[in-house]
């Protein structure tokens, strides 16, 4: 699977924690994020991924900032994109197998490392049931149209 990564300044050192972590499940990471700790705008990054998803160039994706919010905000704005806050394992896997959410995020702020990498693990390796749970992702999706 190729999995999209972005994040701001305030979470550089998670985001190389969690990449190294993806790549060592047999996935590519392709990184859109920022490696210093430089300023920088969420918006912007959580657009850029985003649209690598709606686009097809990557699979899923996982945004960090200092608490997840900012840039999935960001990251819903593109149409076609599920973006979900997950700060624990559980909704982690339900966002994908109930939301078919294409991006998670987190806050380098609001979990450590090895839950992060729980949370990761559990949304790579869920899948969307489908059933129910399509029809009410296809109304999310009407939503969107509705307001374009």
């Amino acid at each position: 699977m190729k999995v999209g990564i972005g994040n701001d300044h305030a979470a550089v050192e998670l985001k190389m924690q969690i990449k190294e972590f993806i790549e060592s499940m047999g996935h590519e990471v392709v990184n859109y994020g920022v490696d210093t700790a430089e300023s920088c705008n969420y918006p912007e990054i959580g657009e850029k991924v985003g649209r690598a998803v709606a686009d097809g160039e990557v699979d899923c994706a996982v945004l960090i900032c200092g608490t997840g919010v900012g840039i999935s905000i960001a990251a819903n704005k593109v149409n076609g994109v599920r973006a979900a806050v997950c700060s624990d394992v559980t909704t982690a896997h339900l966002v994908k197998e109930h939301n078919d959410a294409n991006i998670i995020a987190f806050g380098a702020r609001i979990v450590g490392v090895e839950l992060a990498k729980d949370i990761v693990k559990a949304y790579l390796n869920a899948e969307f049931l489908g059933g129910r749970h399509a029809t009410r992702v296809a109304m999310l999706a009407d939503i969107e149209k509705r307001n374009k």
